[in-house]
């Protein structure tokens, strides 16, 4: 199981929240960077929170400067709108790149992306919000709006169109630290055939140790633990 720390980030600070709300600064980009790489984990995603909102996306000098000294693969993700935000994505250090509200608007940009860098470098990010028993619905713009897409549909779809990875959020969970969206990860696990990130609500071995024992194929991505130091990556790995 690979451990992902998670950097949300807006205007160059790493922010936390709860449900995607109420995001306050926590940190440097760059020392969390060199944190979780010195303690051990497998990959890290960053995620510009504002980046599709306002069309840019403000992450590339970071990923530039981590790169030079992680040496670990790094995730990019937000307002990558076309081949060209990929490509430089890519050139600035990422390994992959998450794609998420440019997917929802036009799914076509997933299978143009595949074609062009390849499967493995394309993530396709899917924030899942429960509407009513066994369904969740898509969101976009770090979850500001609804898309309309069933999760479970989307799911199936961004797979046909060729993406290498889902990383998935659970939006009611996110930030709570009560565990996992378990009753999500039911209800799309049997129908998800690329490797998953699941991410929202970790709160430690628990959670650790029950993905381990129940799910296949599935690793996992924190943050709210991680960034206040109630939990070490390196402790996780020891689980």
């Amino acid at each position: 199981m690979r451990i992902i720390p998670r950097l949300d980030i807006k205007n160059n600070f790493i922010i936390k929240g709860i449900n995607l709300e109420g995001l306050r600064k926590v940190g440097n980009p760059g020392e969390f960077l060199e944190k979780y790489y010195k303690q051990g984990a497998h990959e890290i995603c960053l995620i510009d929170a504002v980046a599709s909102l306002y069309g840019r996306n403000n992450l590339f000098n970071i990923v530039k400067n981590a790169s030079k000294n992680i040496f670990i693969p790094l995730t990019l993700g937000g307002g990558l709108r076309n081949l060209k935000d990929i490509d430089l994505a890519l050139k600035s250090g990422a390994d992959k790149v998450a794609i998420n509200s440019s997917a929802t608007e036009n799914p076509k940009f997933i299978k143009e992306a595949a074609k062009q860098f390849g499967s493995s470098t394309i993530v396709v990010y899917i924030e899942a919000k429960k509407r009513k028993e066994k369904r969740w619905e898509a969101y976009k713009y770090f979850g500001r709006e609804p898309t309309g897409l069933n999760v479970k549909d989307w799911i199936q779809k961004v797979q046909d169109l060729g993406c290498g990875e889902i990383l998935l959020t659970s939006i009611d969970c996110e930030g709570m630290n009560q565990g996992m969206d378990y009753p999500l990860l039911d209800e799309i696990i049997e129908c998800i055939n690329v490797p998953l990130i699941f991410s929202g609500g970790f709160n430690g071995k628990e959670d650790l140790n029950r993905i381990k024992k129940n799910y296949t194929n599935v690793s996992l991505s924190m943050s709210s633990k991680l960034h206040y130091n109630k939990l070490k990556i390196k402790d996780l790995l020891n689980k």
